[in-house]
């Protein structure tokens, strides 16, 4: 469990005289300073955190990570391209393709009916 504590004596800085009472966390075996919190000789209290380097470098590397895993999700997913070789215009203007080995016919499909056309449980209309 997490708990809040004085983390020391109460300092007094500043040439107006405000007290720093500085806070840290406690968990388990190990403490780490949250801020400070400043009183004033108005009698107002403000709280003044502490910024952890460790914790945002730890932050930074886990975006470049996160960032770096996408990238290579979306590599993966766009594929290699075709893996033929030279690509020549003949005389007439067939093209050849020097190296490439024929690729395998897929069955033909069916064009996919949009959504609005399912729930309308509309047709195509084909003149014969």
């Amino acid at each position: 469990m997490t708990q809040l504590e004085f983390a020391g004596q109460p300092t007094v800085t500043g040439p107006h005289g405000t007290m720093l009472a500085p806070v840290a966390e406690h968990h388990a075996d190990r403490s780490r300073p949250v801020g400070a919190f400043a009183i004033h000789t108005d009698g107002t209290v403000s709280f003044v955190p502490v910024t952890d380097p460790q914790r945002l470098a730890w932050c930074a590397v886990a975006g470049l990570a996160a960032a770096a895993a996408i990238a290579v999700a979306g590599a993966v997913r766009r594929g290699r391209g075709p893996s033929i070789g030279a690509v020549h215009m003949g005389p007439g203007g067939w093209v050849s393709l020097k190296g490439a080995t024929p690729s395998r016919l897929l069955p033909a499909r069916r064009p996919r009916r949009p959504w609005w056309a399912r729930l309308l449980r509309a047709h195509r209309l084909v003149v014969e």
